[in-house]
């Protein structure tokens, strides 16, 4: 499933990362690209979207 999430405070590269992280915590072989300039995620994953929200928010961003 693909899914485009608005993330209001990434504001970087490093914030990137960090949500990048946390949701390959939670879907190993998820595909993700993170744009902190449109404040978009795109993530390609297998599981609910639910889990993959609940990831970011665990590490410390809002979801929009």
């Amino acid at each position: 499933m693909k899914l485009q999430l608005k993330v209001p405070d990434m504001t970087c590269g490093g914030c990137v990362s960090t949500i990048t992280n946390a949701i390959k915590t939670v879907d190993a072989n998820a595909s993700i690209q993170g744009d902190p300039k449109n404040k978009i995620v795109l993530v390609e994953t297998e599981f609910p979207e639910v889990a993959i929200k609940n990831a970011i928010t665990t590490a410390g961003y809002q979801v929009n």
